[in-house]
């Protein structure tokens, strides 16, 4: 056991650091060094290290090749430091948002801090603001210099995972970190190697094991659950994910996901109760009630009770402004136009996409109100923002292989081209099970729209038993779909693809699902009166 001691001695600082031994309590070495003052306190701790370290058995070799002092590696002000402290264990105990503003002040403090801005960067991610968690990264990646070769890993990461949205290259970072240092010291890649950049590139068995060993390492911090729980939910394995959220509240570890997490698994169950119990927990809470808002305007528009989502989607919308996250109020305001655009109501949907687009132009909020526009046959415009995505993120893997194709993919069908549309959706196919920025922490919408709109293409090109199986893909993957409305609209397209192939039975058995999930549905939605209609003449 190391541990570290500091006391004042009139205007002197005395440091120390002793190793003790936990099975016979006896005492393996300890250092000791007075500063003359709070400005040198971080270069005496760098010095007493530095020897405790040559002291107890490390070679003069590593030694030399992994020291940076403090000062370097972290800032030269203990003020700066203490900030960026607070924040991570603000982050650890109860999420992203409660670190940012110290973090923030860190970097008041000390504009050279490299590390406060990557872990801002990181936060800024985790709270759904991409554009400022870009911003915040870049300039952690202008100052990796000055970090130690841990924090070049970080550094080196998360600028994959933020800036150039490269997935893989972010993942191999991770794994090559894991291997250079797999005991865990902050910062650690245990911490991040369940997260965005393996979920995102399909490698859920790997998050799952990491996510394990980092609760049983860790118990009490937030991470673990968080990583875990996803990572089951899109692989349906929903039982378990819940009984990791029971874990965490057991443990007493909350955070707004977890609620949102809570509601959303709870929807899918049609659980009215549970729902209304997350709905009043997330009241008043800072970060939690805007996001549950919006999953429950998701539930709300997947069961065709458009109004009433639209009044839950505005209230997200509001209280996100409140909190000054318009990145975050803009992904809202752009799900809802997407929302709308499914259902065939193209002007409600081009007015939300553009509102969505005056607010934030981050990756999600630009390809859901590209998707939206696309829908409501604005092609030209749908088109101008998947070439502004690739000309910006010309190596992201969102952008690559979902949100570039899927918006060229409507755009020919919306043009009467079903081949051209099939053929830009091929380069999806690798990632098309893997989590997306848009179901990936924020559960803004779904996945599988790719596979969606390739069943559409499909029957447009009188392949319907392919057809089929794209919306049974949808049907038979509900994590990844979560509450996006594509998981209740595949019903309806699975029928009409059955009706085309002349298998009635099967057409009116899909129908039937489709019209009971939407049995309390607003009357007047434009596709609930096409889909009854078909039914009718079944």
């Amino acid at each position: 056991m190391l541990a570290g001691s500091i006391a004042a001695l009139g205007s002197r600082y005395v440091v120390g650091l002793r190793a003790e031994n936990c099975n016979t309590g006896s005492i393996l070495d300890q250092e000791q060094a007075v500063s003359a003052n709070r400005e040198d306190v971080l270069n005496s701790l760098s010095q007493i290290v530095r020897e405790f370290r040559t002291r107890v058995g490390e070679s003069l070799a590593t030694v030399e090749k992994h020291s940076t002092p403090l000062a370097q590696a972290t800032t030269p002000s203990l003020e700066a430091l203490k900030a960026y402290s607070t924040g991570m264990k603000a982050n650890l105990s109860a999420g992203s948002a409660s670190a940012v503003p110290f973090f923030r002040r860190a970097i008041e403090i000390d504009p050279q801090f490299a590390m406060a801005y990557a872990d801002l960067g990181l936060a800024y991610s985790d709270i759904g603001e991409s554009v400022l968690s870009a911003e915040s990264t870049t300039k952690a990646w202008q100052l990796r210099d000055r970090v130690s070769d841990r924090e070049k890993f970080f550094i080196d990461f998360i600028y994959e995972r933020e800036v150039t949205g490269n997935l893989e290259k972010a993942y191999q970072t991770l794994e090559t970190w894991y291997q250079t240092y797999p005991r865990g010291e902050q910062p650690s890649p245990h911490d991040l190697l369940a997260g965005l950049s393996t979920q995102g590139t399909g490698r859920f068995e790997r998050a799952i094991e990491i996510s394990r060993e980092q609760i049983a390492a860790e118990p009490t911090v937030v991470f673990g659950y968080h990583n875990l729980a996803s990572s089951l939910f899109f692989l349906d394995r929903f039982p378990e994910a819940e009984k990791t959220l029971e874990q965490a509240a057991e443990r007493k570890v909350e955070e707004p996901y977890l609620l949102v997490f809570r509601y959303t698994l709870a929807a899918l169950k049609d659980d009215k109760e549970q729902m209304d119990r997350v709905v009043a927990l997330s009241k008043g809470k800072h970060g939690a009630e805007h996001w549950v808002a919006h999953a429950e305007a998701l539930a709300l528009a997947r069961s065709g009770r458009l109004q009433d989502s639209r009044r839950s989607s505005s209230r997200a919308v509001n209280l996100a402004l409140q909190e000054g996250q318009r990145e975050k109020a803009a992904s809202y305001r752009a799900a809802q136009a997407v929302l709308e655009a499914v259902c065939g109501n193209g002007a409600e949907a081009k007015s939300n996409a553009l509102a969505a687009l005056e607010l934030s132009r981050g990756r999600d909020v630009q390809y859901a109100a590209g998707l939206a526009l696309a829908l409501s046959r604005e092609s030209s415009r749908s088109e101008a923002l998947a070439n502004d995505l690739e000309k910006r993120f010309p190596e992201d893997t969102f952008v690559k292989f979902t949100y570039a194709p899927v918006l060229r993919a409507v755009s020919a069908l919306q043009r009467g081209k079903p081949v051209n549309s099939l053929d830009e959706l091929q380069i999806s196919l690798p990632y098309e099970l893997a989590a997306n920025g848009l179901n990936f922490n924020h559960f803004y919408l779904g996945g599988l729209h790719s596979a969606y709109v390739r069943g559409v293409a499909l029957m447009a090109t009188h392949r319907y038993a392919e057809a089929a199986a794209e919306f049974q893909k949808i049907l038979d993957h509900r994590g990844l779909v979560g509450l996006d409305p594509i998981g209740a609209l595949s019903h309806l397209q699975l029928g009409r693809a059955y009706v085309l192939a002349g298998d009635r039975i099967k057409a009116k058995s899909a129908y039937e699902d489709f019209l009971s999930l939407w049995k309390n549905a607003d009357p007047d939605i434009p596709i609930l009166k096409s889909a009854r209609a078909e039914y009718d003449r079944l």
